[in-house]
């Protein structure tokens, strides 16, 4: 690969990073009470939020995402969105409306206003207007009953063959940050910016369902259910599967979840779910559960993914820093989806096409590895999209390298050749052949509904940031690289990063200026 090198002179010296001005966010704590109704298809929910302001301003008001609404109508942001990129548009096959209603906003008990978003196409986004400005270092208690409306599975969230995934599901207020207001809709191709929270929520359920959520779950005898049929199914894979027992005799059975640190809450639940069961001790000693649910079907190669979510956690936590929270999970998705996969704190929902193992390994590693970018790593996914699923790639691409000699842009076009390379000469014959033939003319740091269509927007967000990446590897080395994301991932964990504090902390890493180098995520057409 030609790679100028004066395009991002690396010139090591001595210097000192730039004192940042005070960081603050703000800090909430939900309890949420939700019981899913599965002949509608709709979870009936109270929400108890209790929100500080940390921030150095006075808010005379909260913007709120009601992301559900975003399937309210044919007019919203994401179904325009989807309509209008004809890689994105099959998903209209299996289009049903969706909704959250019922709602009754009180702050510290008393009524308040709500108003509308002045784009009519916004309509999951509302302001909460306060009876009182909240003044810095305050906290007000937000209430509101809701009930979502769950549309079928075409993004994201919805219903599909009996199972039931909330995602995007309850009221939740926009990150205010040193730049203000973030109020965004709900779109396919674009993700999320959240503030971290912490999380008790308690669902009711039929008895019989199985249930897979971010957090831990708290009903002892259900977790060792849980974790009794899912060690049987890890340790015996080829013989008849341990399914899973309702601890009780009710038609009903109320599950409770506690997450702490968290950016958002998801669960998923089905009938039909198979359990694996095992854990793993991470690089600095300490020992998380791990799960992964997938249906009950002949012939199936989720057999092996609770191997597949052990490998992620330990790649990710060797190579950026541990895991912190205490259980990673895995959820087969229902088959009439086809984007791959989609990020939650502590659990991931893969949809991709099980024809081969190699496929399913490299899909779950990827979105196991959104735990650190994303969740642990808070960026703005809809703003910098790169930061998020562009340094997640990055990994990804070397997991495949050492273990399959595979790479999921080319699946089986490798030829045997190059397979049978070093894992540095196929990692260089890979990015070559991207740098030099796919087209990604948009810069990288661009928000995500800015891109023309979705294959832009993976190639660019993905892979284009991937091959930058590797770009600063062939001029420091792997090691280097690691060790600069090590001390950004130190530095920001647990909080909102931008790309100046990438930056930062990969110049302190490496006592390197890289102005050139970032001034790359500026750039139009090929990074050559």
């Amino acid at each position: 690969m030609k790679i100028a090198l004066s395009l991002f002179l690396v010139i090591v010296f001595n210097w000192s990073v730039a004192a940042q001005s005070v960081y603050w966010q703000q800090d909430l704590r939900y309890t949420i009470k939700a019981e899913l109704t599965e002949a509608d298809h709709s979870i009936r929910a109270h929400e108890t939020l209790v929100y500080k302001n940390n921030s150095p301003t006075t808010l005379p008001f909260i913007w709120f995402h009601l992301w559900p609404n975003a399937y309210s109508n044919d007019n919203t942001a994401l179904i325009r969105q989807i309509k209008s990129d004809s890689s994105r548009s099959k998903k209209m096959e299996n289009y049903g409306k969706g909704s959250i209603e019922g709602l009754s906003f009180t702050v510290n008990g008393s009524p308040v206003v709500i108003e509308p978003h002045p784009n009519p196409d916004y309509v999951d986004i509302v302001k909460l207007m306060l009876n009182k400005p909240l003044a810095p270092g305050d906290s007000v208690v937000i209430a509101t009953p809701f009930t979502v409306k769950l549309p079928p599975c075409f993004s994201r969230s919805g219903y599909a063959d009996g199972e039931f995934m909330a995602c995007q599901w309850y009221p939740k207020p926009a990150v205010f940050d040193k730049d203000g207001w973030h109020p965004i809709p709900y779109l396919d191709m674009g993700e999320f910016y959240s503030e971290y929270a912490s999380f008790d929520v308690s669902i009711t359920i039929p008895a019989d369902f199985v249930v897979g959520a971010t957090g831990t779950l708290q009903n002892a005898d259900e977790l060792q259910a849980y974790k009794k049929a899912g060690a049987a199914n890890s340790a015996d894979r080829k013989g008849k599967r341990t399914l899973y027992q309702p601890t009780t005799g009710n038609s009903t059975k109320t599950l409770q979840y506690l997450a702490d640190q968290v950016p958002d809450f998801a669960w998923f639940a089905d009938r039909n779910f198979v359990i694996q069961y095992d854990t793993t001790r991470l690089p600095g000693g300490r020992i998380i559960d791990v799960f992964s649910f997938y249906h009950n079907k002949k012939g199936t190669i989720w057999n092996n993914s609770i191997d597949y979510v052990k490998e992620g956690v330990q790649y990710y936590s060797s190579r950026v820093g541990d895991y912190l929270y205490p259980v990673v999970q895995a959820v087969e998705g229902p088959a009439n989806n086809s984007s791959g996969g989609m990020e939650y704190p502590m659990i991931t929902l893969i949809t991709s096409p099980d024809a081969k193992e190699t496929t399913l390994a490299s899909v779950i590693v990827h979105e196991v590895g959104h735990n650190w970018f994303m969740c642990m790593l808070g960026s703005n996914e809809r703003k910098h999209t790169w930061m998020d699923e562009g340094l997640n790639t990055y990994y990804q691409f070397r997991y495949e390298a050492e273990k399959y000699r595979a790479n999921s842009i080319f699946g089986d076009a490798i030829p045997d050749d190059i397979k049978r390379l070093s894992v540095p000469e196929f990692q260089r014959v890979v990015y070559d052949v991207i740098a030099k033939n796919l087209p990604m003319e948009s810069a990288m740091d661009i928000p995500a509904d800015q891109y023309p269509n979705s294959d832009e927007y993976g190639l660019v967000s993905y892979v284009k940031t991937a091959l930058w990446m590797f770009l600063l590897e062939t001029v420091t080395s792997q090691e280097q690289v690691d060790k600069a994301v090590q001390l950004y991932f130190t530095k920001w964990k647990l909080k909102h990063p931008g790309p100046g504090d990438m930056k930062a902390a990969f110049e302190e890493a490496l006592n390197a200026r890289l102005d050139k180098f970032f001034e790359l995520t500026k750039k139009t057409g090929k990074l050559e």
